[in-house]
Protein backbone atom coordinates (compact mmCIF):
# COMPACT_ATOMS: atom_id res chain seq x y z
CA UNK A 1 0.00 0.00 0.00
CA UNK A 2 1.11 3.35 -0.86
CA UNK A 3 0.72 6.31 0.77
CA UNK A 4 1.00 10.48 -0.52
CA UNK A 5 4.07 12.44 0.65
CA UNK A 6 2.67 15.50 1.71
CA UNK A 7 4.30 18.84 2.07
CA UNK A 8 3.19 21.87 4.68
CA UNK A 9 3.81 25.14 4.83
CA UNK A 10 2.66 27.79 7.01
CA UNK A 11 0.93 31.46 5.43
CA UNK A 12 0.64 33.90 7.84
CA UNK A 13 -2.05 36.39 5.86
CA UNK A 14 -0.40 39.98 4.87
CA UNK A 15 -2.17 43.14 3.37
CA UNK A 16 -1.07 42.02 -0.20
CA UNK A 17 -3.23 39.35 -0.08
CA UNK A 18 -6.78 41.63 1.18
CA UNK A 19 -9.06 42.43 -1.47
CA UNK A 20 -12.05 45.10 -1.36
CA UNK A 21 -14.15 42.45 0.96
CA UNK A 22 -11.06 42.96 3.27
CA UNK A 23 -10.62 38.62 3.02
CA UNK A 24 -7.93 36.77 1.03
CA UNK A 25 -8.89 37.18 -2.46
CA UNK A 26 -9.32 34.46 -4.46
CA UNK A 27 -6.48 35.23 -7.26
CA UNK A 28 -4.38 34.78 -3.94
CA UNK A 29 -5.47 31.54 -3.50
CA UNK A 30 -4.47 30.43 -6.90
CA UNK A 31 -0.76 31.95 -6.48
CA UNK A 32 -0.61 29.45 -3.61
CA UNK A 33 -1.39 26.89 -5.50
CA UNK A 34 0.73 26.94 -7.67
CA UNK A 35 3.61 27.74 -5.22
CA UNK A 36 2.37 24.53 -3.64
CA UNK A 37 3.29 22.36 -6.16
CA UNK A 38 6.63 24.22 -7.42
CA UNK A 39 7.75 23.81 -3.37
CA UNK A 40 6.72 20.19 -3.45
CA UNK A 41 8.45 19.58 -6.31
CA UNK A 42 11.99 21.55 -5.40
CA UNK A 43 11.60 19.51 -2.08
CA UNK A 44 11.80 15.94 -3.48
CA UNK A 45 14.05 17.11 -6.39
CA UNK A 46 16.01 19.56 -5.15
CA UNK A 47 16.20 20.72 -9.11
CA UNK A 48 18.14 17.63 -10.39
CA UNK A 49 15.09 17.90 -13.34
CA UNK A 50 14.63 21.27 -14.11
CA UNK A 51 16.53 21.32 -17.07
CA UNK A 52 14.82 18.72 -18.43
CA UNK A 53 11.14 18.61 -17.89
CA UNK A 54 8.42 20.83 -16.79
CA UNK A 55 5.03 20.81 -15.05
CA UNK A 56 1.87 22.94 -16.78
CA UNK A 57 -1.15 23.50 -15.49
CA UNK A 58 -3.88 22.20 -17.38
CA UNK A 59 -7.22 23.08 -15.34
CA UNK A 60 -8.04 23.83 -11.52
CA UNK A 61 -10.69 23.38 -9.28
CA UNK A 62 -11.17 25.61 -5.96
CA UNK A 63 -13.53 24.90 -3.37
CA UNK A 64 -14.09 28.05 -0.79
CA UNK A 65 -15.59 27.17 2.47
CA UNK A 66 -15.29 30.32 4.64
CA UNK A 67 -12.84 33.90 4.72
CA UNK A 68 -9.21 34.46 5.77
CA UNK A 69 -8.68 38.07 6.65
CA UNK A 70 -5.42 39.90 7.89
CA UNK A 71 -3.24 38.46 10.54
CA UNK A 72 -4.89 34.49 9.53
CA UNK A 73 -2.40 31.73 10.02
CA UNK A 74 -3.29 29.54 7.42
CA UNK A 75 -1.97 25.69 7.37
CA UNK A 76 -1.42 24.68 3.91
CA UNK A 77 -1.11 20.88 2.40
CA UNK A 78 -0.50 19.47 -0.56
CA UNK A 79 0.01 15.92 -1.98
CA UNK A 80 0.16 14.32 -5.25
CA UNK A 81 -3.34 11.91 -5.76
CA UNK A 82 -2.45 10.44 -8.91
CA UNK A 83 -0.02 9.92 -11.90
CA UNK A 84 -1.10 8.89 -15.10
CA UNK A 85 0.62 9.07 -18.66
CA UNK A 86 1.45 12.82 -18.91
CA UNK A 87 -0.54 14.41 -16.26
CA UNK A 88 -0.93 14.16 -12.44
CA UNK A 89 -3.91 15.41 -10.15
CA UNK A 90 -2.36 17.38 -7.50
CA UNK A 91 -4.38 18.52 -4.29
CA UNK A 92 -3.76 21.47 -2.09
CA UNK A 93 -5.88 22.33 1.17
CA UNK A 94 -5.86 25.30 3.75
CA UNK A 95 -7.10 25.53 7.03
CA UNK A 96 -6.89 27.85 9.70
CA UNK A 97 -7.79 27.01 13.77
CA UNK A 98 -7.89 23.65 12.03
CA UNK A 99 -11.22 24.96 9.64
CA UNK A 100 -11.18 23.69 6.30
CA UNK A 101 -11.15 27.27 4.11
CA UNK A 102 -10.24 26.50 1.26
CA UNK A 103 -9.23 23.53 -1.00
CA UNK A 104 -8.07 22.40 -4.85
CA UNK A 105 -7.48 20.06 -7.15
CA UNK A 106 -5.38 20.40 -10.02
CA UNK A 107 -4.58 18.67 -13.38
CA UNK A 108 -0.62 18.95 -13.89
CA UNK A 109 0.62 18.28 -17.12
CA UNK A 110 4.41 17.35 -17.33
CA UNK A 111 5.87 18.35 -20.36
CA UNK A 112 9.98 18.04 -22.21
CA UNK A 113 11.04 21.55 -21.46
CA UNK A 114 13.50 22.05 -24.92
CA UNK A 115 10.21 20.83 -26.98
CA UNK A 116 7.02 21.83 -24.70
CA UNK A 117 5.81 18.62 -25.81
CA UNK A 118 3.62 16.18 -23.27
CA UNK A 119 5.80 13.45 -21.46
CA UNK A 120 5.05 10.28 -20.16
CA UNK A 121 5.70 10.43 -16.45
CA UNK A 122 9.05 8.41 -15.65
CA UNK A 123 8.67 5.84 -12.36
CA UNK A 124 11.41 7.93 -11.13
CA UNK A 125 9.43 11.01 -10.71
CA UNK A 126 6.45 9.50 -9.93
CA UNK A 127 7.62 7.43 -6.98
CA UNK A 128 9.25 10.78 -5.21
CA UNK A 129 5.20 11.69 -4.38
CA UNK A 130 4.12 8.37 -2.92
CA UNK A 131 5.74 6.11 0.36
CA UNK A 132 5.48 2.89 0.73
CA UNK A 133 3.38 1.39 3.59
CA UNK A 134 6.69 0.48 5.27
CA UNK A 135 8.61 4.03 5.11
Amino acid sequence: MTQKDRYTKFIKVEQQHIDTLNHVNNVVYLEWVQDMGGLHWHEKTSGKYDAQYAWVALDHYIEYKRPSVLGDELVATTYVEKCEGARSVRHVEFHKNGKLVCRSKTNWGFIDRKSGRPLRIPDEITELFFLTSDE
